[in-house]
């Protein structure tokens, strides 16, 4: 079964930094498209960034060019590296593993317990 355990959130001011990593278990990972999730109080979850196993890459229009999603597969760990970070950019963030395609990315795996990031003004 597939497990995912996310770490790295905290408070942070505007315009600080914070790199957040998941760890996962129980798939093929190197053969993964893997990507990061954040929800809000009182919003939907949204998928902010996407990474293939071939390396390629993709953004929500609101994280893209400040945040940089990589991928160590010897690791079975994902990351995301968050830069000018904003208030609005405060959630609890998850990684999963996506089926489909560019612009149609879905969840496939039980969430974890996420990792909180809070921007304070």
């Amino acid at each position: 079964q597939v497990q995912l355990v996310e770490s790295g959130g905290g408070l942070v001011q505007a315009g600080e930094s914070l790199r957040l990593s998941c760890v996962a278990s129980g798939s093929i990972f190197r053969q993964n498209t893997m990507g990061w999730y954040r929800q809000a109080p009182g919003k939907q979850r949204e998928l902010v960034a996407s990474i293939t196993s071939g390396y390629s890459t993709d953004y929500a229009d609101s994280v893209k060019g400040r945040f940089t999603i990589s991928r160590e597969n010897a690791k079975n760990t994902v990351f995301l590296h968050m830069s000018s970070l904003k208030p609005e950019d405060t959630a609890v963030y998850y990684c999963n593993i996506l089926g489909g395609y560019s612009g149609r990315y879905y969840s496939t795996s039980p969430w974890g317990q996420g990792t909180q990031v809070t921007v304070s003004s």
